[in-house]
């Protein structure tokens, strides 16, 4: 871990309940995360949590980012390399169900892209609350699963897993069955049911998918991660451990 990327990750953690692009779980990874550790971030765009967690892991752990999006996955590449983030791996890819080609649908804003509202469209049943905006446009990228990516690095202990993919979480899930049973990782997972709903989900499809693992839910407040017993609709983001 490089003194820029400490840097960045400072900010960052500083940034979490202030800014609204600043997700407040930032201020919890280090109560997840230690050195050594193995972590993907899944949906990592521009690396809100890679940095933290590359300053988490240091030296001697892998972050591997995973992004679909060619300008996000372009970027997290080069910023690996201006801060000097050695122990982060990108991978350019949609992580899914099933392997194979997929296609993720880019939102427009005012002709600008969305990358935060970017969705893999496979298993979809139309756009959702994306429905707001005017235009889209389809973006073809490969599709791999968890496990998958597990066994091509050679990863032998996933410590954390983080994953917002506006919906497709439970299908993430569903392709990493093998690297939940062996290595039952801490999991932070965006859960909005208005994004679940459009590949025909809800949240207690991922409590119950969970469940089976002996995963118990959390969510970060005051402070502090405490146990919860459902999801509620004005909390995103929800840390599941054993």
């Amino acid at each position: 871990m490089s003194r820029r990327t400490g840097a960045v990750a400072r900010v960052l953690h500083r940034l979490a309940s202030r800014v609204s692009f600043v997700e407040d779980e930032v201020a919890g990874l280090g109560e997840l995360v230690r050195p050594g550790d193995t972590c993907v971030d899944i949906g990592a765009e521009y690396g809100l949590y890679t940095w933290p967690l590359s300053s988490l892991v240091g030296p001697t752990g892998r972050v591997h980012s995973i992004e679909p999006l060619p300008g996000p996955a372009r970027w997290l590449r080069l910023a690996s390399r201006g801060l000097g983030s050695g122990n982060v791996v990108v991978h350019h890819t949609a992580l899914g169900a099933r392997a194979g080609q997929g296609t993720v649908s880019l939102p427009l804003r005012r002709g600008l892209p969305v990358h935060g509202r970017a969705y893999l469209t496979e298993g979809s049943h139309g756009p959702g609350p994306n429905a707001e905006f005017a235009a889209a446009r389809p973006v073809r990228t490969q599709v791999h699963t968890l496990d998958q990516l597990v066994e091509r690095a050679g990863l032998e202990k996933v410590a954390f897993v983080k994953a917002d993919v506006e919906g497709a979480e439970p299908a993430v899930l569903d392709g990493g069955r093998q690297t939940l049973r062996r290595h039952l990782p801490a999991l932070l997972l965006e859960i909005e049911d208005r994004h679940l709903a459009k590949y025909g989900a809800g949240s207690e499809v991922v409590l119950e998918h969970l469940g089976r693992y002996g995963y118990r839910p959390h969510r970060w407040a005051k402070g502090g991660w405490t146990e919860v017993s459902g999801i509620r609709h004005d909390v995103r983001n929800y840390l599941f451990t054993v």
